[in-house]
């Protein structure tokens, strides 16, 4: 009876998802597509036509709240929120399926929370205006259909599974519910048992494998519960502020034109072309990889697009070129740390916005560090691999002509940005919105690939990835916030300036290397970078670091734990996109990590590396 009634369930939530997640990956789509011609209007107006749009900032920003919900929504219903199996190995296999979809359980209560609190949100705000007088709701509504949507496709998700799994591991939920409930009734201040629950609730989320933003949001969630000197509607407001920021419409715009540039054929003319001019040397398929990866990066923005774009095209010459596929993934993954601080990196705009440093200058700072690092690892390409046969990776060659075409519309777009930084033309979000424009009008003249419906496919599916990323960016704003009403910062930041100052402000720059590399593997970069940087910045100004310097040497070092064995999750990532087992990697990536470890280090030890150029373009 139960099963049939689990079935009738089912068929009815998956049809009713089906229909709102088509519905939000078109509106998701659409406020993507929509926000790229505002935020180049505005641009147009104020510099062309010297009038500026005043609604022009807030309308983006609103419009940028409802793509990370409605993407995230559509992320949610689709099943593309995806644990990380870390320390699921180490659990009895008895016992493991259960653990695992206890996670499905975790997605749909953080949902159920958000729609509650986004709902008082809206109560609250239904009201009031912005300061050009919007209405505040415009804001606020599109996080309550989200989080609906959101809630719906986690209980879908949640109940396709063997009705023995989905009740066991629904009690196990329940019990530890009622265990929490216990603690807090049993003592005479509740507020003070917030912190430390949600300290398990973070470390439970990390062992059962939740995706990190439903781990960040779910141990923010349950403080807000605890606590009951705060309203619950503020965990909405921090998620929301989280990502009601114009800096950070960069990401979504930097990965829109990443993709443009993938969609229209450049990166399999750019990397058949590279492959063609380094496959006559030793190591030369290693080095095409180091050098393709440093070429996205300064189109994609994101080390995991650029391993997918990348990888999508290269894995198979280097199957059809008989090379060991295990050593390619890993020089994929050591090339992504590499080229982790080449612009526009997603990482140097949510430092530069959570630490109050320039991103322009982020930008620049990080050209000459990312440089010595390429240098380094094409050296190690080259001493580690092997001649191959040209003709083997490519059987069919394409015209010259078109190959360097390619090559030309690219280092046009990196120009254009790289330009626009250096001299202020724009903001970093104004530059990336061209570079979409760019990409998309550019791209479809020059080589006629990017259809009219792979267009439209391409804005749906980066308003999905845009919405992952950034509700990862939201949630650990929130338990950001969590963090400091508890003083949290304040006192870490009382020991590291206590250690730095009683044993040397370079001991205090290689611990904090040790720390970033540890929580870079587990919490990826911007959550770690939205936790740390706000607190270890400040600290190393009071030590005499340059701030450039220390950013540019935290994103490194974040980026050398997030694809370090065993733990990095984007080692992970790249396992899965080169098609090879992660255990099969971590002996032909050790060398590459030693060399990438040697130029880290080496950047940490000569400021000057970072800071010399910054100071010659006025920073």
């Amino acid at each position: 009876m139960l099963i049939k009634q689990q079935a009738g369930l089912l068929d009815y939530l998956s049809r009713l998802n089906k229909l709102l997640t088509t519905l939000t990956a078109w509106a998701g789509g659409l406020v993507l597509l929509v926000n790229v011609l505002v935020v180049s209007a505005s641009v147009i107006w104020r510099y062309v036509l010297h009038s500026p749009l005043e609604w022009a900032e807030e309308a983006a920003r609103a419009m940028m709240i409802a793509l990370v919900f409605f993407g995230v929504a559509t992320s949610t219903g689709r099943g593309g929120h995806i644990g990380v199996d870390l320390f699921l190995r180490f659990i009895p296999g008895s016992v493991r399926p259960y653990v695992v979809h206890a996670s499905r359980w975790v997605l749909f209560l953080v949902a159920v929370g958000l729609t509650m609190s986004s709902y008082s949100l809206l109560q609250v705000s239904r009201y009031q205006t912005t300061e050009t007088g919007l209405p505040m709701i415009i804001s606020i509504a599109p996080v309550l259909i989200g989080s609906v949507v959101m809630m719906l496709g986690a209980l879908e998700h949640a109940l396709k599974e063997r009705m023995k799994v989905v009740l066991l591991s629904g009690a196990g939920i329940a019990l530890l519910v009622v265990l929490g409930w216990l603690k807090l009734s049993l003592m005479a201040d509740p507020a003070t048992a917030a912190a430390g629950l949600m300290f398990i609730c973070f470390l439970l989320g990390i062992i059962a494998g939740v995706p990190i933003a439903f781990t960040l949001g779910m141990s923010a969630m349950v403080f807000f519960i605890c606590d009951p000197t705060l309203p619950f509607v503020f965990f909405s407001q921090q998620v929301v502020a989280g990502v009601d920021h114009f800096v950070l419409l960069a990401i979504p715009f930097f990965l829109l034109a990443g993709a443009a540039m993938e969609h229209n054929g450049m990166s399999t003319r750019l990397v058949e072309l590279v492959v063609r001019g380094m496959g006559r040397f030793r190591g030369g398929l290693n080095m095409t990889t180091v050098l393709s990866m440093a070429f996205f990066s300064g189109i994609s923005g994101s080390k995991l697009a650029d391993i997918a774009a990348v990888g999508g095209v290269l894995m198979p010459a280097v199957r059809r070129a008989k090379e060991d596929s295990n050593e390619a993934a890993a020089v994929f993954a050591a090339s992504a740390v590499v080229s982790e601080t080449i612009p526009p990196c997603v990482n140097l705009i949510v430092l530069g916005f959570v630490a109050n440093i320039s991103i322009g200058a982020l930008f620049i700072a990080g050209l000459i560090p990312a440089a010595c690092l390429l240098v380094l690892m094409l050296i190690a390409a080259n001493r580690f691999g092997g001649k191959i046969n040209i003709k083997d990776a490519y059987p069919q060659m394409r015209p010259r002509l078109q190959l360097w075409l390619g090559a030309l519309v690219g280092l046009a777009m990196i120009f254009m940005i790289g330009r626009g930084v250096m001299m202020g033309i724009a903001t970093s979000t104004e530059i990336s919105a061209f570079a979409v424009v760019y990409a998309v009008v550019v791209g479809r003249l020059a080589f006629r690939e990017l259809t009219l419906r792979t267009t439209v496919k391409m804005f749906i599916d980066i308003a999905a990835m845009s919405g992952v990323l950034l509700f990862i960016v939201a949630c650990a704003t929130s338990l950001s916030y969590v963090l400091t009403i508890q003083m949290i910062p304040q006192q870490i930041a009382e020991l590291l300036v206590s250690i730095g100052q009683s044993q040397g402000s370079w001991i205090f720059l290689l611990l904090t290397i040790v720390i970033l590399i540890v929580f870079g593997a587990v919490l990826e970069g911007a959550p770690a970078l939205i936790i740390f940087a706000p607190i270890l910045v400040p600290i190393a100004v009071q030590l005499g670091f340059n701030p450039l310097h220390f950013g540019i040497v935290m994103i490194l070092a974040m980026g050398f734990g997030l694809f370090s064995p065993p733990i990095g999750l984007g080692l992970y990532t790249t396992c899965a996109i080169c098609g090879v087992e992660m255990k099969n990697v971590i002996r032909p990536m050790v060398k590459y990590l030693l060399v990438s470890l040697f130029g880290i280090i080496l950047i940490a030890l000569i400021p000057t590396i970072s800071t010399w150029l910054p100071g010659l373009a006025g920073y």
